[in-house]
C-alpha cells in the first residue's frame, strides 16, 4: 500500500502525461482528513499520513507514481439548499448556523447546509425556503490551509 505523508507542491508540465489518471472521490469531511485508508476508484489502497491542517482540495493531486497519477475529486452529497429572501435573511441564517456549529457553504444565490434534522428544524422555525440537493459541499473557510 502505498503511504502518502505530503502532497505535491507543483507538478512539472509534462509529468502527468501519458500516465494512467486515478481518483479518489471524497466528502467534505474526508477531505480534512490527515490520517486514513483511501480506495480510488481503479481500486489502489493509499494510505495518507498528512500534516495536521492539510486538506485535500478537490482538482488537486494527491500523489503521482510511475504509470499513474490519483486527484481529489469532491463527493456529490445531501444537502440542504437554502434560498433567503433577503441579504439580512442570509446573514441571519449563516448566524444561526454558525451557532450551532454546522457548516455553510454558498453556491451562488444559495446557502448549503448539511441534510440534518437540527438544520431542518433551523429552517422551519426562521421560515426560509429550502430544498433537498445533492451537491458538492464545500464550507467556507475550508480551504485555509494551517501550515506549521
Amino acid at each position: 500500500m502505498l503511504v502518502v505523508d505530503r502532497l505535491p507542491e507543483t507538478i512539472p508540465a509534462g509529468e502527468l502525461q501519458g500516465k494512467e489518471a486515478d481518483k479518489v472521490v471524497l466528502t467534505w469531511e474526508q477531505r480534512r482528513w490527515t490520517r486514513g485508508r483511501l480506495l480510488t476508484a481503479g481500486g489502489r489502497e493509499i494510505a495518507i499520513a498528512l500534516q495536521t491542517g492539510s486538506v485535500l482540495e478537490p482538482g488537486g493531486i494527491l500523489c503521482v507514481q510511475p504509470g499513474w497519477y490519483a486527484s481529489v475529486e469532491a463527493a456529490q452529497e445531501k444537502t440542504l439548499a437554502i434560498s433567503p429572501p433577503s441579504h439580512d435573511m442570509a446573514l441571519r441564517v449563516a448566524f444561526e448556523v454558525g451557532n450551532r456549529h454546522f457548516p455553510l457553504a454558498i453556491d451562488g444565490e444559495q446557502l448549503l447546509v448539511p441534510d440534518d434534522s437540527a438544520m431542518v428544524q433551523l429552517l422551519a422555525r426562521l421560515g426560509v425556503p429550502w430544498e433537498r440537493r445533492l451537491a458538492v459541499f464545500t464550507p467556507i473557510g475550508m480551504g485555509h490551509r494551517h501550515d506549521h
